[in-house]
């Protein structure tokens, strides 16, 4: 079905036609050039650290996979993770042989519920059997607890890689963005986050030899030599730098992306909230990008389930899309460890993803607040 109003689809700004053109007419077409160098500094310097180091790659899954080696990761390892989270979130988990422990939400923020993972690591830690790393995930545009978390990483001598591939653009607290905390944060610019390059990520890391190691791994792990010299083996993960000069392009528009996509969030929250409708919160000092507009519908109060609302807009061309649905609840990881008491699995059942792009017109957005009022009233008054 070819879809009217789409769920987050790209959005270009008409920067990154004159970028693409400088990077063709330098001849700088794959992999390395002028612009992904420009574009790791942009990304680097809206977030505000110097002391940053970012690597352009391929994939956000990518970012993570790389991290994950170099933090040490192999077989026989644990690593702890939000079980509510895309699959290109824990896959490369699974890459380097090591066994996930899935962790649930604090009911609260949406996000890993780090009581929980406290708790957890006080236990593992008198029983010898502490994860080699640690990654939440920024679920739907909003940050971690990053201070919780760098906290008990610390305390415990854990690694932390943060999965903000959902939150560029984000706040944690003042004057702090979202990717920029543990030892490492990976990005995403796949087509349908905040900000494009086609295809891409980033890993953002304050390590110096991090930086360094993601970028020779990232490079078939060439060492220095006239001829292909291998020590170890290495990957395709490099960004293009055509692929980077949209991304420079697109960092023109990311705060009025950002913008957008919260002002979208804001008139669904006002145009349908009612006893049953629940949006994801936002604590006190944080600011969401709200990549998505992320609600839950209550059946017992509301008489309308998630899929009745789905699919009456699919009838009529709308995307919209259930809650990840955890981890922990897949076949590929049918009895894999799971702290919790089910938040994510309550949201995943009654949860749903609203059209949330940042080029969604008013009128679109009317239309399918329009759709949703219309079946929440009837199913109310019958």
């Amino acid at each position: 079905m070819i879809m009217r109003i789409h769920l987050s689809r790209p959005h270009m700004s008409g920067h990154e036609e004159a970028r693409v053109a400088e990077a063709f007419a330098s001849n700088y077409i794959a992999p390395l050039g002028p612009q992904l160098e420009a574009f790791e500094a942009c990304v680097r310097d809206y977030l505000g650290d110097q002391d940053l180091h970012c690597v352009g790659l391929s994939s956000g899954s990518a970012a993570l996979h790389l991290a994950l080696r170099i933090a040490g990761v192999g077989p026989g390892d644990e690593v702890w993770i939000s079980s509510m989270t895309f699959a290109g979130g824990i896959f490369p988990v699974s890459y380097m042989g090591a066994t996930p422990r899935f962790f649930d939400l604090d009911p609260a923020s949406w996000t890993l519920d780090t009581a929980l993972l406290s708790q957890e690591l006080a236990k593992a830690a008198a029983e010898n059997r502490l994860p080699k790393a640690i990654v939440p995930t920024d679920l739907y545009g909003q940050s971690v607890d990053l201070d919780a978390l760098e906290i008990l990483a610390a305390q415990y001598d854990v690694r932390l890689i943060l999965d903000s591939a959902e939150s560029f653009g984000a706040a944690y607290k003042a004057g702090r963005k979202a990717g920029t905390g543990g030892d490492a944060a990976i990005l995403s610019f796949n087509g349908n986050k905040i900000i494009t390059t086609s295809g891409g990520g980033m890993l953002v890391t304050r390590h110096g030899n991090w930086a360094d190691q993601a970028g020779f791994l990232a490079t078939q792990a060439r060492d220095p030599a006239p001829h292909y010299e291998h020590s170890t083996y290495g990957y395709n993960y490099r960004l293009s730098n055509i692929c980077a000069a949209i991304g420079l392009g697109q960092m023109n528009v990311l705060d009025a992306r950002v913008a957008r996509r919260r002002e979208i969030f804001a008139r669904y929250e006002a145009a349908l909230a009612r006893p049953g409708v629940a949006f994801m919160p936002e604590p006190e000092g944080l600011r969401s990008t709200r990549w998505l507009t992320a609600l839950t519908i209550d059946p017992d109060r509301t008489g309308v389930s998630r899929e009745d609302i789905r699919l009456m807009l699919l009838e009529r061309q709308i995307e919209s899309r259930p809650l990840w649905k955890p981890m922990h609840m897949q076949p590929l990881y049918a009895g894999a460890v799971y702290h919790g008491t089910g938040v994510d699995e309550r949201l995943f059942t009654n949860g749903l993803c609203l059209p949330s792009g940042s080029d969604m017109t008013d009128s679109e957005q009317d239309e399918v607040i329009a759709l949703i009022s219309a079946l929440l009233d009837q199913r109310t008054q019958d």
